[in-house]
């Protein structure tokens, strides 16, 4: 298939016409905040149609350089904005029905839901019966920093299997408290023009630097203040504090004895190599809840740590226990 290409001005009227269409079709009173591109946009058309309410979650007492973008931003719309601190608490009964869910023991994938599950029960504590994501932004248009760097072929391939694999922890989240969870980025026509425009509109250089979602800043920069319309990417987990948080709050609950002793025990019986105090805690729930990973399909992959089937199209990254690379 042919890349889009066009006049830059069209191509971000286009954007910014198909992005109103997409969020009037998936339209809630709530939106999960981050002060980030992706939500900020969603945010600055869905404010235009409906009384919309902010979540921001970050961590208490932890650096979350979300919160000062997400007030800057609620500020900017006049969004009714509820900036909501979690405590140590609160992550443990939340971890459970992460790893139950999603059916993995990896860091990343558990430290950003448990924002997203804290803040899903907020909207739902608050009225809400479905809140929107900015989810999505980063995949069809190439937010990620480690993208910045590959020439354009090598680009476009990545992009195409990140396409073919990607999904977001939001949504079955979102079910398992109740809440559903609505996708703009992701809808059909917004994606499916995301996925045709060629690659050069995503990442460009903007002074000494180079910028994922381009054109979605290009497009919005107007609309949005531009600490906001040009704020580098920062993963959830880092965003709302937890990132870095989690890695010390096990450290100081698992002692080393305990750790090694569980490490070998693990190792021995299930074939599991655990690779932290971290880990050891997700793999204990996901052990009793999932059970022992294996493969479903021998032939296939598997990740060396874990046993678990690993997609050809993220062979470098084991969805079910984080190892990476592989």
């Amino acid at each position: 298939m042919k890349a889009l290409v066009g006049d830059l001005k069209d191509i971000c009227l286009k954007i910014r016409s198909l992005l109103r269409d997409a969020v009037k079709r998936n339209l809630a009173e709530g939106v999960l905040f981050s002060g980030g591109l992706d939500t900020s946009v969603v945010a600055a058309v869905a404010s235009k149609l409906v009384p919309l309410k902010a979540f921001t979650i970050a961590l208490q007492g932890a650096s979350a350089p979300d919160v000062e973008y997400a007030l800057l931003m609620s500020r900017f719309l006049r969004l009714r904005h509820l900036v909501y601190y979690f405590d140590e608490s609160q992550v443990f009964e939340t971890i459970p029905i992460i790893v139950k869910t999603l059916r993995t023991f990896d860091p990343m994938e558990i430290s950003g839901g448990v924002g997203i599950l804290i803040g899903l029960k907020l909207a739902k504590d608050n009225g809400l019966d479905a809140i929107m994501t900015g989810d999505g932004g980063d995949e069809l248009f190439a937010g990620y920093p480690w993208l910045f760097s590959l020439e354009k072929e090598k680009l476009d391939s990545e992009l195409l299997k990140m396409w073919d694999i990607m999904t977001f922890s939001s949504i079955p989240l979102g079910k398992a408290v109740g809440v559903e969870v609505k996708t703009p980025l992701l809808d059909p026509e917004f994606k499916s023009f995301a996925m045709k425009l060629d690659s050069q509109y995503k990442i460009r250089s903007k002074g000494n630097k180079k910028w994922g979602k381009w054109i979605i800043r290009k497009a919005f920069e107007d609309a949005l203040p531009n600490k906001v319309a040009w704020r580098a990417k920062v993963f959830g987990s880092i965003g709302m504090g937890i990132w870095e948080s989690l890695p010390k709050i096990f450290d100081s609950k698992i002692s080393s004895e305990e750790f090694e002793e569980k490490r070998r025990k693990y190792l021995e019986r299930d074939k599991v190599t655990i690779q932290d105090k971290e880990r050891l805690f997700y793999y204990e729930i996901y052990r009793s809840a999932v059970g022992v990973p294996h493969p479903t399909d021998p032939k296939g992959k598997t990740c060396p740590y874990c046993n678990s089937n690993v997609s050809p199209a993220s062979s470098s990254h084991c969805r079910t226990c984080g190892a990476y690379p592989i």
